[in-house]
């Protein structure tokens, strides 16, 4: 594979990675009110992995090219997000966590990082504007090993970023409660913010 094509790709992830969105929001929310950060990143991680999987099979451009298919991942998606960040609205963190609510359990946060992820079809829709750009026809790798590639970088990218971004603000979460509770709660309005903008922003492109 191409080193350059390479490189490139991974500074045009760093910037989409940074940028505050519902990965943010998800990891903000699971730090400060489940304490648990590394099955949160994981779940989001395998998510993606599922996307690069399908991109690279070409079952994505399917998707893509499916009007009714890609609505349903997008209400999907949408519900989804909403629901999350409905229930961190409503137990969001603070002092009180240890004895009125207790903690969803790793596997628990893993799924929900997997559905904020891997149903987030925005994220399917950049893979498949995104990785094609960085693919070399010429190449001696196949054109799948090649999409792959690009994927396992966005996919270790974001596991650096946002292990560094939960563990940093559980830290800083952990000595505020009251700013715990502030950011738990702006992250659950934040999910359902993006979960209603992704839905009436499909309907609109249907419509």
């Amino acid at each position: 594979m191409n080193p350059s094509l390479l490189l490139a790709f991974w500074g045009v992830t760093v910037l989409l990675i940074v940028v505050p969105g519902p990965d943010w929001a998800f990891i903000l929310a699971t730090g400060a009110r489940d304490r648990m950060v590394l099955p949160a990143v994981a779940g989001l991680l395998l998510g993606y992995l599922a996307l690069t999987a399908f991109v690279a099979a070409g079952v994505g451009g399917l998707i893509g090219r499916s009007s009714l298919l890609l609505t349903a991942l997008t209400v999907a998606g949408a519900a989804y997000l909403v629901r999350l960040g409905i229930r961190t609205l409503r137990n969001p963190a603070g002092p009180q966590v240890d004895s009125h609510h207790s903690p969803r359990s790793m596997t628990r946060c893993a799924l929900a990082g997997i559905g904020v992820s891997g149903l987030n079809p925005k994220g399917l829709l950049v893979f498949l504007a995104m990785l094609p750009q960085f693919t070399d026809a010429h190449g001696s790798w196949p054109l799948p090993v090649q999409l792959g590639a690009l994927g396992l970088v966005f996919v270790g990218s974001c596991g650096l970023f946002y292990t560094g971004l939960g563990f940093g603000s559980r830290a800083v979460l952990a000595a505020a409660p009251t700013l715990a509770r502030v950011v738990s709660r702006v992250s659950g309005a934040a999910m359902i913010a993006v979960g209603l903008a992704l839905l009436i922003e499909r309907l609109r492109a249907t419509g």
